[in-house]
């Protein structure tokens, strides 16, 4: 596949998307489906009183939703607590008073103060709103017993990469109190329609679904979407909310200017010490349009990383902690297969060897839907910093919507470079995925690139067929990627492979006291290079099982293992494993505690061969929540090698230690500090102080010691330090 020409090229004509009809099976709805489609809304002329309770008597005009069901775990039965929902509305905004009876009140879990932090060791409510009503993208609120807020977005039913309900990576401007009752645990939601981008309608119709957790049962109720292979990230399934008539709203329109006071030392540079200023902004267009621009853009607030340390020869996939790219990111999806994506944000503005950063002068941001057309479009700047030439990146993702849960897509990019050994990468790509009968999904793509020199070998085309069900999940996958395969703005594991891949899991609920569910696990991969010579196989037998309690054991009984190596893979220091054919089985026995406990943990032993040697992994997470103000996470690796080569016996330990403080809902402080004994300088600290003094609007002190990105680099190369120091203060106004 050849391409060429600027960004404007790639797509000189929009492909036709032709409107099928979806192959499901017509199931009559029961009399409970019947008559639990549409919630009501009730109009009010002012807010009700907004402090975590339902004293109000506003609340009383509304008209509740009392049926809930389980998911978890008896699909399909009544919730085992009672569960109110009242909507009302006013011009401006719509709220929600929740009531989560429970009969055992002393055993709500309540933990988090942090905004944004997971909120699955807790007792929670989340609201799922599709304020276009197109059945396939929306948002979540999600709050728990102490008010503490999470949210984030669907994006044609998918949620996000570590399989929870929602992408969290969006921020919406909305208010929540809770209080924890003699009954139960009550709270009161504000949602600006403004935050909805939902500006005027004189009879709206929305998508709605809500979801109660109870944590001490590891019990998920329902209202819609109950069915234990759809949950709430089924935006099709949601129900209705009516009623909402004759709102008016201003569109979207938000500043956030910043400004930054830092003190910078990477290894071999000069300190830095600039104070800068900066701009994001975000306009709704529409009430289906979104523009995101940002002027000088600072990323000094980001979470650092955990440092990996990568035994295999393939690169390592690390999540997008930045802002900017976060939102709205499920709109440029490009899945290739497994972790592969043919868009991979890290790619910009962080340098993929170092894991330095690299400034970004600006960029823009264009997401929503046209019709049943979803559409991105993006192009960041970058300047030249050390070994990273100044770089323009642009993006383009079109997707028309078929029926529920399937698309027909293109993608576009183009990578404009300093470099003059590698000026210009343009990629182009189409994919599908097509949902049959809500059990079987096929997906489909066909992607290339283009570089200078114009190399063959540049393409991947792939397929997978899934089936999903209450006792079986399949997946049987086949997927061909060029020598020459190069898209540099994504991310893909290992190119010259003709793969083969089939995995089948059967899943049992018996009828053992405790025991919730048992899976047994066969995976078959084979990837041999695109002339036929073996490089990677894999033959895995495991089994799975998870206690009521949530519990549960996760064990490899046999993991075979074929691999080529190409290049010496560096391991550790000067210890290099040399080219050639390996042949290893290894084992895995796992446990992870109950999770309605303030100590949790999970332990990992993962034993046997490695490339002609032996290698012992021994893994623990422990997490202490002390109060909600107050939790401790802890997480270690001890690997030790037995390998035939000079000074091939060692260990290498990664150990990490983190203090969450919450003096309250908007005053945090976090500390987190590593230990990475592959490395020579092997410790690194943040220290990172948030207040955030009104809505959207924070004040930030950091502290860093070591690196703040990790490279995704194969084979641990080395990477810059730096000792940072900043102050960041942002502030969100709508003009």
């Amino acid at each position: 596949m050849s391409l060429g020409g600027p960004l404007a090229t790639l797509f000189p004509i929009v492909p036709y998307l032709c409107f099928l009809s979806p192959l499901s099976a017509q199931v009559p709805k029961t009399e409970f489906e019947q008559s639990e489609l549409s919630a009501q809304a009730t109009a009010v002329e002012q807010p009700p009183r907004l402090d975590g309770t339902l004293d109000d008597p506003l609340w009383r005009s509304a008209v509740p939703i009392t049926v809930f069901r389980q998911r978890e775990p008896d699909e399909d039965q009544p919730a085992t607590e009672k569960t109110e929902v009242r909507t009302l509305y006013t011009r401006r905004a719509v709220y929600f008073g929740i009531h989560c009876y429970d009969s055992q009140p002393s055993r709500i879990i309540a933990t988090e103060l942090r905004r944004d932090a997971s909120q699955e060791l807790d007792d929670h409510f989340e609201i799922l709103i599709d304020a276009r009503h197109d059945r396939r993208d929306a948002y979540v609120f999600g709050v728990n017993p102490l008010g503490t807020q999470v949210d984030g977005l669907i994006v044609e039913e998918q949620g996000s990469d570590d399989e929870t309900d929602f992408d969290p990576g969006w921020d919406g401007v909305w208010s929540s109190e809770a209080r924890i009752t003699a009954d139960g645990w009550t709270a009161t939601v504000e949602i600006p329609f403004t935050t909805l981008n939902f500006t005027h309608s004189v009879d709206a119709l929305w998508g709605i679904n809500f979801k109660r957790f109870i944590r001490g049962k590891n019990e998920e109720d329902l209202w819609r979407a109950y069915r234990r292979t759809f949950g709430l990230t089924k935006v099709s399934e949601a129900g209705e909310l009516r009623g909402i008539h004759d709102i008016g709203s201003g569109r979207l329109f938000i500043v956030k200017p910043y400004g930054l006071a830092r003190y910078d030392k990477q290894t071999g540079q000069t300190p830095l010490s600039p104070l800068t200023a900066g701009v994001d902004i975000k306009y709704g267009l529409s009430s289906s349009l979104l523009l995101n621009l940002t002027g000088n853009t600072d990323f000094a607030d980001t979470e650092v990383d955990l440092q990996p340390f990568n035994i295999t020869p393939f690169k390592v996939y690390l999540p997008e902690k930045r802002g900017f790219f976060l939102e709205n990111a499920g709109v440029f999806k490009f899945p290739l297969g497994d972790q592969d994506q043919l868009f991979f944000s890290r790619q910009i503005g962080i340098d993929p060897v170092t894991g330095n950063q690299v400034p970004v002068n600006g960029g823009a941001k264009l997401t929503g839907t046209l019709g049943r057309l979803e559409l991105g479009v993006m192009d960041v700047d970058t300047r030249s910093s050390g070994p990273s030439p100044h770089a323009n990146f642009a993006m383009v993702r079109l997707k028309e919507s078929l029926w529920p849960g399937s698309y027909f897509g293109v993608m576009g990019t183009d990578k404009q470079s300093g470099d003059v050994l590698d000026s210009f990468n343009r990629t182009v790509g189409a994919d599908t995925r097509l949902v049959f009968f809500k059990d079987w999904t096929l997906n489909a793509h066909v992607a290339g690139t283009h570089s200078p020199g114009d190399p063959s070998g540049a393409n991947d085309v792939g397929a997978s067929l899934a089936y999903r069900s209450n006792w079986l999940n399949g997946l049987v996958e086949r997927r061909r990627t060029g020598p020459n395969f190069s898209p540099e703005v994504g991310f893909v594991e290992r190119t010259d492979s003709d793969e083969t891949l089939g995995d089948l899991t059967f899943k049992l609920r018996p009828r053992i006291p405790g025991v919730r569910e048992l899976r047994f696990e066969g995976l078959l991969l084979d990837a041999p290079d695109t002339h036929g010579a073996v490089f990677t196989q894999e033959r895995l037998g495991s089994f799975y099982a998870e206690l009521n309690d949530g519990a549960h054991t996760d064990d490899d009984i046999v993991d075979s293992f074929t691999q080529r190596i190409t290049t010496p893979l560096h391991i550790y220091r000067d210890v290099f494993i040399p080219d050639g054919l390996y042949h290893f089985t290894r084992h895995q026995l796992a446990y992870g505690s109950r999770q309605d406990r303030s100590f949790t943990y999970g332990l990992v032993e993962r034993f046997g061969g490695f490339y002609g040697g032996k290698l012992n992994e021994f893994r623990v997470q422990a997490s202490y929540r002390a109060s909600p103000r107050l939790s401790i996470d802890t997480s270690g690796t001890w690997d030790r090698f037995q390998l035939p080569l000079p000074n091939g016996n060692f260990s290498v330990v990664l150990a990490s230690l983190q203090w969450n403080y919450s003096f309250n809902r908007f005053l945090t402080f976090t500390s987190l500090v590593q230990i990475d004994t592959s490395n020579t300088q092997a410790a690194s600290a943040s220290f990172r102080f948030r207040y955030n003094y009104r809505p959207d609007s924070d004040l930030y002190v950091i502290y860093n010691e070591g690196t703040q990105f990790a490279s995704i680099a194969p084979a641990n190369p080395p990477q810059v330090r730096e000792t940072r120091f900043a102050v960041k203060y942002t502030y969100s106004f709508a003009p």
